[in-house]
């Protein structure tokens, strides 16, 4: 029987046939037909969306901890916030974390997360031991980067393409308090947010908000969040290593659409800015404010109203980021089409097979669904193609083939490893027809 299923945007909704397993036997023998792995269905494109989705989130067992070493084994469909109320109070923290808690393991390898510390640790293929793939041959295969290292680097972003992914290992972070030492600099400008992170380097943790609506001298005004894992003698209450559950509001019923506009969108902009009263702020406050401080609202999603919404997210070369983010802000401010949710980080080296990351400055924004939007966003991909950008495929429900295949210089070596691991498209999505992966 078959069900909608949609992701955290709700675009696209598909129908389809979900079924779940809770050990690879069984999993085998419910695989009859081409399908996708699904986990939370936290991300925002379609990516893992099909006919047939096999759910993972009943595979979820911890097989291995070693506390020493801060070594930990899982089976696929664990979520991050269930590692988290696991490993803090032992000292330890996720490696890499995207800005939600609620995504499985599995989903943080197939879309190769990155977190607010790519310029100093990577994305999370980085800190993955080896891990198991049940792939479309039927085979279940150990792979890391040394064994079938071809079969690793094509799953790590490889958005599921290569088959189920069952148990991990992985490394983890030592820490000695569940605190964050915060620090907020008020930028006025684009140029400047750019000389700020230019500067912070070296801080572990970097993200900055901006304005994508504000024009003038104060054109991409942003507040920069630096974050390091604070010390026991700066953390401010008794437990320090507290994995604390952020008390959760919902939001109630979907929004009708003409409450997210222009002008709310600027008075969310001017409030927003507005209360970081100094130009410099310094706290100490409990990771999930500093991580995950949209999971405290359960369901924050309605907030674009049934339509859905997308979230654009691309990265330009460090060389051509300045010119090329003024150019799509630019764009966005004459449209009007501004997002609330701007998100700006800095990246670190990374050139590998299919993983979005590359060397400069990353932008996400969200857009609720509205007439001549996709329009708006194929010229804003061909202007990111221009400047030898990309885009992240795991929030990309739209993008057209021609792009995808300019701004991926390893797909051709992608898709032949895909095709040597499923011979048969036994694991196919909505994103791999439209992008043309499989042949």
């Amino acid at each position: 029987m078959k069900k909608s299923i949609s992701n955290w945007n709700n675009y696209p909704v598909v129908e389809a046939k979900e079924i779940s397993f809770d050990n690879p036997k069984e999993l085998s023998l419910k695989l009859t037909h081409s399908s996708i792995p699904h986990g939370n269905g936290r991300c925002y494109g379609d990516a893992s969306l099909f006919s047939e989705v096999v759910n993972t989130l009943r595979y979820d067992k911890v097989l291995a901890f070693d506390e020493t070493h801060g070594i930990i084994t899982c089976q696929s469909g664990v979520l991050l916030s269930e590692l988290l109320q696991i490993i803090v109070p032992r000292g330890w923290f996720l490696p890499v974390t995207p800005g939600t808690k609620f995504i499985t393991v599995g989903g943080a390898i197939a879309s190769d997360v990155h977190g607010k510390n790519h310029h100093v640790d990577g994305s999370f293929s980085n800190h993955i031991v080896s891990m198991s793939v049940l792939t479309g041959t039927g085979e279940t295969l150990i792979c890391s980067k040394n064994q079938n290292s071809d079969l690793f680097w094509a799953t790590c972003g490889g958005m599921g393409l290569t088959g189920i992914i069952l148990d991990v290992k992985f490394r983890l972070k030592g820490i000695h308090s569940s605190h964050i030492r915060q620090k907020q600099i008020k930028a006025e400008n684009l140029d400047h947010v750019m000389e700020l992170f230019d500067q912070n380097t070296e801080s572990t943790y970097s993200v900055a908000w901006i304005d994508c609506l504000k024009s003038g001298k104060n054109f991409g005004r942003s507040i920069l969040m630096l974050g390091e894992h604070a010390g026991t003698d700066e953390t401010p209450v008794e437990n320090k290593l507290l994995a604390k559950e952020k008390s959760l509001m919902t939001v109630p019923f979907h929004f009708p659409s003409f409450v997210l506009n222009g002008f709310s969108v600027k008075l969310f902009n001017a409030l927003y800015y507005a209360k970081n009263y100094k130009k410099e702020m310094n706290s100490v406050v409990h990771y999930d404010g500093y991580f995950y401080p949209l999971d405290s609202i359960l369901e924050w999603n309605k907030i674009y109203g049934k339509k859905g919404f997308v979230q654009y997210q691309f990265v330009l070369p460090l060389e051509t980021s300045k010119e090329g983010l003024k150019n799509i802000l630019t764009r966005i401010n004459k449209m009007g089409m501004g997002s609330f949710l701007a998100v700006l980080k800095l990246f670190g080296h990374q050139d590998d097979l299919i993983s979005f990351p590359m060397k400069g400055y990353t932008l996400a924004l969200d857009f609720p669904i509205r007439e001549g939007l996709f329009g708006f966003l194929d010229e804003l991909d061909q202007v990111v193609a221009d400047f030898g950008g990309r885009i992240y495929l795991s929030k990309d429900a739209r993008m057209k083939k021609e792009i995808f295949w300019k701004t991926y210089p390893h797909a051709t070596e992608f898709q032949r490893i895909i095709k040597k691991y499923d011979p048969d498209n036994r694991f196919n999505s909505n994103l791999s027809q439209r992008l043309m992966l499989k042949v």
